[in-house]
């Protein structure tokens, strides 16, 4: 079917396919900068083991090293993917030079330290959000901003004021609003004996690191949990119920969920509208979780596809932050960026195709019959076509024409890197 043919079949439930591909274009999507290099970053030992209760597995050729390497496996995934670009830093890829003055330590790092990614999103025309890394170094005790040694607890807190500065930074610079995400695998691996002592010390950490001035228009902070990590299996400080009460309770402070990190019966699609029906923004990190938060590369899955229909159906494209999250060493790196971007960017196509309006109609006369039914055929809509128009229009290759550059990418580039 032609995309003339499947504009007319969709137009007849009253969905204007040529709107729905322009409204895609403008919601800008975060590429997770850590999908390149397998969360290493550059500020410290590069083959040390992850900590934190972060873990990569695989060790396919091709990892990228250093600043200049993962900046070129990106613009190779921009040249493919298509929509709004967003970049997505953690604080250790900082860049150290001469220019700069070298090495500093987490919690003396600098806007300066993020020039170069500033340049490299300005010629790109993205924005870019951050994140403090609270994960791989010497001194998560294993606790960091909970932790009742004192000076470990305030260099995390400098640490997180000085990400609060750098976001500000990258949302003046870059003109776009900075999503700052506070996520830390504070806990413990059997079960506790004070659970009470690290939540407060958390609260009094977190109020400390909002306490750094910042434009509350620009830079957005948030407030992801997690229900459990490596290492941290019996104990989270930073769980779903203290996140949750601690943004409710700011205005300079959101909800960031992130699929990977809850109950394997629960699901964020569930919970999207529950925090738009009180907070006018939230954030999302969309990954794929396999039994756990093993984070892999997303599909075009009903879960992702759900997540992406709840953030439509609530009209709250422009209220909801959408970034990736998800890292693979056991497959070409840019080719899990690739295809995990790519998927978001069908989920979102996908449910700005759904007559909304109609479906909640029949809900609230309760006609669910004909409401399964509409919903059970929409599934065979040629929503293939309109997706081939979507990637025509932003200049993009279509399925089946794009895993041959990464194919040449890998031989050309990335084999090379011993």
């Amino acid at each position: 079917m032609s995309y003339a043919e499947a504009k007319a079949k969709y137009a007849a439930i009253g969905i204007d396919t040529d709107a729905a591909i322009q409204k895609l274009k403008s919601v800008p999507v975060a590429l997770h900068c850590w999908q390149g290099d397998d969360v290493r970053g550059f500020d410290g030992d590069p083959n040390a083991a992850l900590t934190g209760g972060i873990q990569t597995t695989g060790n396919y050729p091709g990892r990228a090293r250093t600043p200049e390497e993962l900046m070129a496996d990106i613009d190779k995934v921009i040249e493919l993917v298509p929509g709004k670009v967003k970049m997505n830093l953690h604080a250790c890829y900082a860049i150290f030079d001469e220019e700069n003055g070298g090495w500093v330590d987490r919690d003396k790092l600098e806007p300066k330290h993020f020039k170069k990614w500033v340049d490299f999103c300005k010629s790109r025309g993205m924005g870019c959000d951050f994140n403090p890394t609270f994960f791989s170094h010497p001194k998560c005790d294993p606790l960091t901003l909970s932790s009742p040694n004192e000076e470990t607890r305030k260099f995390w807190v400098e640490h997180g004021k000085a990400c609060v500065r750098i976001s500000q930074y990258l949302a003046d610079e870059l003109g776009e609003p900075c999503v700052m995400n506070i996520w830390t695998g504070d806990g413990y691996k059997d079960i506790p004996a004070d659970r009470i002592g690290p939540r407060v010390r958390y609260k009094q950490s977190f109020d400390e690191i909002l306490s750094e001035p910042f434009d509350k228009t620009k830079v957005y902070p948030c407030a992801e949990s997690k229900v459990f990590g490596i290492g941290v299996e019996s104990y989270t400080v930073g769980s779903a119920e203290w996140c949750l009460k601690y943004a409710s309770g700011r205005d300079d402070c959101i909800s960031l969920m992130d699929n990977g990190h809850y109950h394997p019966t629960e699901v964020v699609s569930d919970k999207i509208s529950a925090i738009l029906a009180y907070d006018e923004k939230m954030a999302l990190h969309v990954t794929r979780g396999v039994r756990w938060d093993s984070d892999h590369v997303v599909l075009f899955d009903d879960e992702t596809r759900e997540i992406c229909k709840e953030i439509v159906r609530c009209d709250a494209l422009d209220r909801v932050f959408i970034a990736l999250d998800y890292f693979d060493a056991s497959i070409n790196r840019v080719a899990a960026w690739t295809t995990g971007f790519r998927n978001l960017q069908k989920c979102l196509l996908f449910a700005l195709l759904e007559p909304n309006e109609t479906f909640k109609k029949l809900q609230d006369e309760g006609n669910f019959s004909k409401l399964m039914v509409l919903q059970e055929e929409l599934k065979s809509f040629p929503f293939g076509d309109v997706w081939e128009e979507y990637c025509r229009v932003c200049g993009k290759p279509a399925d089946g024409a794009w895993y041959p550059a990464i194919e040449a990418y890998e031989n050309e580039v990335q084999r090379k890197r011993v």
